[in-house]
């Protein structure tokens, strides 16, 4: 959450609602990619077959590292860890791999809906991830605009 002076400060309640987020995305992804994907999937052309099973399996790995990332934060929050040990880099956000725009361009709607709701996800936690504790705290334009603002009157 972006606090008052323009900290993001991670919360439970910021951290709840993108696990809620991250396993309903995950429900409907195993939903889709076992029944109706499975249809469209069949569908395509061998070659684009194939590069629709790498995209689910991507659309898994995001979602896994996201999942992995969040319960890391909930042990802390729980003082199951601490923050020190959280930043290891085996407890951060896990690298996944980027989509391939030209096959992504050639899947059904659904598919794709699923595949950018992925990444989407994966870049708001990426960022969340990249906070640095204790550090300088991340501004938000749109306050540091609101304080030029009101310096200028």
């Amino acid at each position: 959450m972006v606090q008052d002076d323009g900290r993001i400060q991670l919360t439970p309640k910021l951290i709840g609602s993108l696990y809620t987020e991250a396993m309903v995305l995950a429900d409907e992804a195993r939903s889709y990619f076992d029944r109706v994907g499975r249809n469209e999937r069949d569908a395509l052309d061998p070659i684009l077959r194939v590069g629709f099973s790498c995209e689910s399996l991507k659309v898994t790995t995001r979602l896994m590292h996201i999942i992995a990332w969040l319960l890391t934060q909930r042990a802390v929050e729980a003082g199951e860890l601490s923050a020190l040990q959280a930043r290891r880099p085996a407890r951060r956000l896990g690298e996944a791999p980027e989509s391939d725009e030209a096959v992504l361009a050639k899947l059904p709607d659904s598919a794709r809906a699923l595949i950018d709701a992925s990444r989407d996800l994966y870049a708001r936690v990426q960022r969340l991830d990249e906070i640095e504790p204790g550090g300088d705290p991340q501004a938000s334009p749109a306050r540091s605009l609101l304080s030029r603002l009101e310096r200028s009157f």
